[in-house]
């Protein structure tokens, strides 16, 4: 049975001609997410097209399949899931709140509008509009709803759909979001596909239980209890404010995915290895020009990997061999990271450059001769700078105070009562704030992942050590913090590090952090001086721009690759692996030895003479056996 249940009379199953006179019958389809989800004679005519079925070969988490193999499934079926929720949506206010004068006609068209939304999605979804066009293209303002637009025109236009031009003029503004196209009609429904009030829409309400449980980490999420509270009031789309908790949920997962799927650090490797590979490619297959063209971009999808793999020409040589190494799992390096508060993000993308880490780099082989060699080839080419926002789907602010709430008391949202002999508005749909449906709450709903690559492991070690150069210099460059920045100091407050503290000594515990003063003027920061936080007991580390302590590796640093292999020794790399034969690392294996065998010769000081004596027998002994091994 269906998560939504929809009466015969909700759907129109009469048959209906397409352009060859031939009928075209209601059918049904079994959805993983939905479960049996009933089609209308008139959306499969949408449906069987060239336009529509193109959907099937564009992976709807794009390279996020290359690290969940489960995750294999395709816009298509998230766009019937979404026109099927469209439709569930208006009937049920249809059904509920009769006063809207909600028709079918405008049900019709939220449906059509529900599955022909991601009509544009290029190759591998937003890494084609989010990377690869702004690169390929400069300066172009394009995004895949543009596309979803010519597309939808083609559909029609080719299979010759008959629409009048109100419908064709509703449905374009419904998958834009943009109510002021369409200024006659009803604001509210604008709220259902594409809500650019508060991102709550059918759209979120399909694609997060859809890849959750794709990716194997399903997370149940009380669609029908959402769609049935929902609400017109105020000519907005309000819920039950019982279930703010299920909305706030919604926001949150909405986060977990971007942060732990989306944004997984082999699926963005890959990306920036196909954004590489269609550069390389486009200027003899001129691949970006398509978008202009509905004819030529039919033919765009995930399949263009495979038309590049299978060129012979000397041209397309650099885009197959990026192609081949993803094949292979020889994929871009991360080489740090670092999770940034909100109000320090635009300082991060500004600053935390390849061209800045690749100075700072030289700057650092100036008096470490172990790297200048290596850094002597380093280039731009080598850094990747990837910034990826993450938020809970309005930036750094939380959606729910851009949702309305009603009481199921009072659920047309306004009554009245008398007092002092007048009639008085005691209750009006709302925002639910702080205290109503939690608070623990963060004081931004976005953060900013910065994560370093690099495209060849040769240059791993020297790049993590320029871009923490860069790192360390950032608090100089700020001289006029930002409102934002400066709500953070009463929660963590910037001062200078302490000298006791930077000698290993365990430095004064600091006043709680509720009774340090809170600044009436902003405070101005010294281009000297070092941002750090008030931690647990009052000690202090460097934040938000300290190191990350788990990433950190020697300079010569570089990782096995398996396009490396005869490239260099490892010894050659600094690694110090003590199973290596070289002597160098044998040599290497009896200076651990022998500081080991110190130390415990020193800890027997305290300890009864015949005791250090058998020490020093053992430390002799050691100290010999290892000597012979670098002559072996």
């Amino acid at each position: 049975m269906s998560l939504f249940a929809l009466d015969d009379h909700d759907i129109d199953v009469r048959g209906v001609m397409n352009r060859k006179g031939e009928a075209v019958g209601a059918r049904s389809v079994k959805d993983p997410i939905h479960d049996m989800i009933p089609l209308s004679p008139r959306l499969c005519m949408f449906i069987d097209t060239k336009q529509f079925q193109r959907l099937r070969n564009i992976k709807q988490l794009g390279t996020s399949y290359y690290v969940w193999p489960g995750a294999s499934h395709n816009r298509f079926e998230h766009s019937i899931g979404v026109a099927f929720l469209a439709r569930s949506m208006a009937t049920h206010l249809k059904n509920n709140q009769p006063d809207l004068g909600i028709t079918d006609r405008d049900i019709d068209c939220l449906e059509i509008a529900g599955l022909c939304h991601d009509l544009g999605h290029g190759p591998w979804s937003h890494l084609w509009d989010g990377q690869f066009i702004p690169k390929a293209i400069p300066g172009k303002s394009w995004k895949h709803e543009d596309a979803s637009i010519m597309m939808f025109d083609s559909l029609r236009e080719e299979n010759e759909i008959d629409m009048e031009s109100r419908d064709i003029a509703f449905i374009k503004a419904l998958i834009s979001g943009d109510s002021k196209q369409c200024r006659d009609e009803k604001p509210f429904l604008f709220d259902i596909v594409a809500n650019q009030r508060n991102g709550l829409d059918v759209d979120k309400f399909d694609y997060i239980p859809r890849d959750s449980h794709m990716v194997g980490d399903k997370m149940n999420i009380a669609l029908m209890r959402i769609i049935n509270s929902a609400r017109v009031l105020d000519n907005q789309i309000c819920y039950d404010i019982k279930d703010a908790n299920l909305i706030y949920e919604m926001c949150a997962t909405r986060f977990k995915l971007h942060k732990m799927i989306y944004s997984h650090k082999a699926a963005k490797a890959i990306e920036y290895m196909i954004v590489d590979a269609l550069l390389e490619a486009d200027p003899y297959m001129q691949i970006a020009k398509r978008i202009n063209d509905p004819k030529e971009y039919l033919y765009l999808t995930d399949d263009i990997m495979g038309q590049i793999e299978a060129r012979k020409d000397i041209e397309s040589e650099r885009a197959r061999a990026i192609l081949d190494r993803i094949r292979k799992r020889d994929l871009y390096k991360m080489v740090d990271y670092k999770v940034v508060e909100w109000p320090w993000a635009e300082i991060f993308e500004k600053h935390i450059t390849p061209k800045g880490i690749v100075e700072a780099a030289r700057e650092l082989s100036e008096d470490d001769p172990s790297i200048q060699d290596i850094v002597k080839t380093l280039s731009v080419e080598h850094v990747i700078c990837d910034f990826s926002l993450m938020h809970y789907g309005m930036k750094e602010k939380n959606p729910l105070d851009f949702v309305k709430f009603y009481s199921k008391r009072h659920p047309n949202g306004v009554f009245f009562v008398f007092m002092y002999e007048s009639l008085i508005t005691l209750s009006e749909p709302s925002h639910a704030g702080r205290g109503v449906y939690s608070n623990l709450m963060p004081e931004f709903f976005a953060e900013l992942l910065v994560r370093i690559f690099t495209r060849d492991t040769d240059y791993f070690g020297v790049i993590q050590a320029g871009y923490r150069l860069c790192l360390e210099r950032l608090p100089s460059r700020i001289e006029d913090p930002t409102p934002d920045q400066l709500v953070l100091q009463p929660m963590f407050p910037i001062v200078p590090p302490s000298s006791r503290s930077l000698a290993g000594i365990t430095p004064t515990p600091s006043p709680p952090v509720h009774d340090l003063p809170v600044p009436t003027t902003p405070r101005i920061f010294s281009r000297v001086s070092s941002f750090s936080r008030t931690g647990p007991g009052g000690t202090t580390d460097a934040a938000p721009f300290s190191n990350n302590n788990f990433t950190t590796v020697e300079r010569s640093f570089a990782p096995p690759s398996p396009s490396r292999k005869s490239k260099r020794r490892r010894e050659d790399r600094g690694s110090g692996q003590i199973f290596s034969h070289s002597k160098t690392t044998w040599a290497f294996s009896v200076s651990a030895f022998s500081s080991a065998a110190q130390i415990l010769l020193l800890s027997a000081q305290a300890s009864s003479k015949t005791d250090q004596s058998h020490s020093l027998s053992a430390f002799t002994s050691s100290r010999e056996f290892c000597r012979s091994l670098t002559t072996a």
